[in-house]
């Protein structure tokens, strides 16, 4: 009798995984634009107190909401809609697609950056990702904690995972993760991505389909190489490459 209540646990268990493998997780995008000005080396105290005067207002904003629709197989990752938020965000959204195929192995990237559209295509190269044995609650469920480093712009990557959801799909650039990413903080808080909502239902095609654009197209290698010679260009000109310039922080 044990061995069956056993049985039929694990059964339940998988049956329950599988439905949880397809659907849309909403997030919030917050970036706390005075704890980032802190960290550039060229200003001084003066200079900091002074944008954080400039910077403050933006503090209390709601952010900007995101979506990740996904499948087994499948994700893309972009703006909850093009109209600006209520009481955030006024101006005009830029390009910003993250699509992921997990099947084939295959990656592309629709990337706004200083006025010009990037269509960043190339294999799916999953982050070296270390994984804890911290836990906590995001959007209802139960997350591991995971740990990378983005080797372009030396920030340190949080990610909260959910096995519940046994997708490796997730927010941003990050992936590959025995769950999906409900969670991501940027160099201890300086950006939080956390989803407010996941909804199971059943993706279409259509979803999930290659985002269409126009723009110059060019591999990681090429992208990583552009990305470090204008954060370069930026710090030798005493000027946040982040934020207004339109690099992703």
């Amino acid at each position: 009798m044990k061995k069956l209540v056993i049985l039929l646990g694990c059964l339940l268990s998988i049956a329950a995984n599988a439905q949880n493998t397809e659907g849309v997780a909403t997030y919030v995008r917050k970036e706390h634009w005075i704890k980032i000005i802190n960290r550039l080396p060229f200003l001084s105290q003066e200079q900091k107190d002074r944008e954080a005067q400039t910077w403050k207002n933006f503090e209390d904003d709601k952010g900007i909401k995101m979506k990740l629709t996904f499948n087994p197989n499948e994700s893309l990752y972009t703006y909850l809609s093009d109209e600006p938020e209520e009481g955030g965000y006024s101006w005009r959204k830029s390009d910003f697609f993250v699509y992921r195929n997990f099947e084939n192995e295959k990656k592309m990237d629709i990337i706004e950056m200083l006025g010009k559209t990037y269509i960043v295509e190339d294999s799916l190269h999953a982050p070296s990702w270390k994984i804890g044995d911290q836990i906590k609650e995001v959007a209802g469920y139960v997350c591991m904690k995971a740990e990378t480093e983005d080797p372009i712009k030396k920030q340190k990557i949080v990610a909260w995972f959910a096995q519940d959801i046994p997708v490796p799909a997730g927010p941003e650039f990050m992936n590959s993760l025995p769950g999906l990413i409900l969670e991501l903080d940027v160099n201890d808080g300086d950006v939080v991505i956390e989803a407010t909502s996941v909804v199971f239902r059943k993706t279409t095609p259509e979803e999930l389909k290659r985002p269409k654009a126009k723009g110059k197209k060019i591999n990681d290698a090429a992208y990583d190489t552009l990305l470090r010679e204008r954060i370069a260009e930026s710090m030798t000109a005493h000027r946040n490459p982040f934020g207004w310039s339109g690099i992703r922080y």
